[in-house]
C-alpha cells in the first residue's frame, strides 16, 4: 500500500496501525538481509508506538495526516537515543540527544519508524558502502547499484520496507538512489525544509548549508503530495527556513516546459532519450507546451558549484577523511579533488559571489519556462563500486552528474521519476529523468510528476516479481 492508502485505512478504522506495521516488520525479516538497507532495526519500537496509536484512535483523538506510515530515517539524521554515524565506523556510537526536525515532523503527524537506513562514508558518495555496516544492495540485482547517499533509503522503499523513506541531497543523494531503484523524488529547493542535527558540536559550512536538503524517497509521486507539507513545517532551530506553503496553486497549472536532451561532454544514452521522450509526450497530451531548449550555462554552473563545494569540504571536512575515513572513501575524494579542483582562497570567495549571477540568469530563464525536463544522468544506472574504479570510474558516477549538482548550487528544486523498464545486456533496471522547477515550486514538479506517473505508471510490481524470482 502506498502512504495514502495506508492513511485512508487507517484513520477509517479499516486497518489498524499495528497490523501495517506487522506486515512491513515481516516484509523487513524477508529481504533485508539481502538488502542490507535498514542497518538499524527499529521493529519493536514501531510496535509498541502502533500500538498506542491505534489506542489513542479508539479513544477518540485525532488521527495525524501520516497516521500508521512506516518511514525510515537515514543514519546521518539525529534520532533521539540512536548513533547519528554518517556510515563512519569511528562514529558508530554519536549518540542523538534529540530529534532532528524532520523526524519530529512525521512523528508528530503519526508516521511510525520502523528502522535507521544506510549511507556511505560521510555521505558522501553516490554508491552506498562503508566499513561499519558493509554495502548495501539493489532490489533489482547486483548489477546495478543502490545508489547514494540515500542508498539504504532508496532500496528499502522500494523494496517494500515502509512507504516513505526519509534522504537528503547535497549534490545528488534523493535523485541518485530514485535512478537506480526507480523511485519518486523531488529534492527541496533551499531552505524548504527545516534542518538541524542536536548531535552537531559546530555550525556546518555555509555550502553544505545551502546546498543540502532533507526529503523523501517513494513508490509514488502522489505520497509526496501528502508528506511533503508536513516536512515542511517550521521549526525556530533552523533561522533561514522558509515558511511558505507546499501548496503554491499547481493543480491546473500549464505551463511551458523546456526539454534539454543533452549533458556537456558525455554521449547520451538511447534509453534517456527514450525515457524524456515518454515524459515530454505525457506532459504535451495533459496541455503543457513543451519546447526543445537549453537553459543557460549548465557546464559552468555545474562546475562553478562543485569546484566551490570541494574546496569548503577540503578545509573543512578533509581533516576528518583522511583521519577517519577507509582507504576507500580517500581514494574516491582524492579522485574528486582531481576531477573538481577544489576553489581556495579569494577564488573561492569569488565564486560564492558569482552564485548570484548563475542564480538570477535560471531564474529569468524559469521565468519563461517553469519547468525544466533534462537527463538526471546521460547513461542508465552505474555498476556497484564503480567510483573505485579511478578517473573514468568517478567521471561517469559523479562527473556525468552535471544535471544533479548545478540544481544543488542554485538552490532550485527538482524531481527524478522513472519512466520506463530498460531491458539492458547486465539486468532489467528502470530509467529515471529529472524535472527542475522555479523557486519554491516543488508543487508543481509533484503535479507533473503525477501526471506523468498517471500515463506511464510505476514499476514497484515488477519488481517484487524479480525479487521473488532472484530469491
Amino acid at each position: 500500500m502506498s502512504a495514502s492508502e495506508i492513511v485512508k485505512a487507517t484513520t477509517a478504522g479499516e486497518v489498524r496501525s499495528i497490523d501495517v506495521i506487522t506486515s512491513v516488520v515481516d516484509r523487513m525479516q524477508k529481504v533485508n538481509p539481502k538488502l542490507n538497507a535498514i542497518v538499524c532495526d527499529l521493529s519493536d519500537e514501531a510496535l509498541k508506538t502502533a500500538e498506542l496509536l491505534d489506542r489513542a484512535r479508539n479513544n477518540g483523538k485525532e488521527c495525524g495526516p501520516l497516521h500508521g506510515v512506516p518511514v525510515t530515517i537515514k543514519i546521518n539524521v539525529d534520532q533521539k537515543g540512536h548513533s547519528t554515524s554518517n556510515g563512519v565506523l569511528a562514529l558508530k556510537d554519536w549518540m542523538a540527544p534529540d530529534d532532528a526536525p524532520l523526524v519530529k515532523n512525521l512523528k508528530n503527524a503519526g508516521a511510525i519508524i520502523i528502522g535507521r537506513t544506510n549511507t556511505p562514508e560521510f555521505s558522501f558518495r553516490a554508491d552506498t558502502d562503508n566499513e561499519l555496516y558493509g554495502r548495501t544492495n539493489n532490489p533489482w540485482g547486483g548489477h546495478v547499484s543502490a545508489g547514494g547517499s540515500s542508498g539504504g533509503a532508496g532500496a528499502a522503499v522500494m523494496s517494500g520496507m515502509g512507504a516513505l523513506g526519509h534522504g537528503n541531497d547535497i549534490g545528488g543523494s534523493l535523485r541518485f538512489p530514485a535512478a537506480a531503484n526507480g523511485a519518486f523524488t523531488v529534492k527541496p529547493g533551499l531552505g524548504r525544509v527545516p534542518a538541524w542535527n542536536p548531535s552537531q558540536n559546530s555550525e556546518r559550512g555555509i555550502l553544505a548549508q545551502s546546498m543540502s536538503v532533507q526529503g523523501l524517497l517513494t513508490r509514488d509521486p502522489f505520497d509526496l503530495d501528502l508528506a511533503m507539507p508536513i516536512l515542511m513545517k517550521n521549526d525556530p532551530v533552523d533561522p533561514f527556513h522558509v515558511p511558505l506553503p507546499y501548496d503554491m496553486g499547481a493543480r491546473n497549472n500549464k505551463c511551458k516546459v523546456a526539454l534539454s536532451r543533452e549533458t556537456p561532454g558525455f554521449e547520451t544514452h538511447p534509453e534517456i532519450y527514450k525515457g524524456l521522450e515518454l515524459a515530454a509526450d505525457a506532459l504535451r497530451d495533459a496541455g503543457h507546451e513543451v519546447v526543445e531548449v537549453d537553459p543557460p550555462l549548465i557546464l559552468e554552473t555545474a562546475m562553478a558549484g562543485y569546484r566551490a563545494l570541494m574546496g569548503e569540504v577540503i578545509e573543512l571536512l578533509g581533516p576528518d577523511i583522511r583521519k577517519l575515513g577507509s582507504s576507500e572513501i580517500n581514494r574516491i575524494f582524492d579522485e574528486y579533488f582531481k576531477q573538481f579542483k577544489p576553489y581556495a582562497g579569494t577564488d573561492l570567495l569569488k565564486i560564492l559571489a558569482k552564485r548570484s549571477y548563475y542564480a538570477r540568469e535560471w531564474s529569468i530563464f524559469l521565468t519563461k519556462y517553469p519547468l525544466i525536463l533534462s537527463p538526471f544522468l546521460p547513461q542508465p544506472f552505474f555498476k556497484p563500486g564503480r567510483d573505485l574504479e579511478g578517473q573514468e570510474g568517478v567521471r561517469e558516477v559523479l562527473g556525468s552528474a552535471l544535471w544533479s549538482y548545478s540544481i544543488n548550487f542554485l538552490g532550485l528544486p527538482a524531481g527524478c521519476f522513472p519512466t520506463h523498464l530498460a531491458q539492458l545486456e547486465q539486468g532489467a533496471q528502470t530509467i529515471n529523468v529529472q524535472l527542475i522547477g522555479q523557486r519554491w515550486r516543488e508543487d508543481l514538479i509533484v503535479q507533473s510528476m503525477k501526471t506523468i506517473r498517471n500515463r506511464l505508471g510505476t514499476f514497484s510490481n515488477e519488481l517484487w516479481s524479480i525479487m521473488e524470482k532472484n530469491n
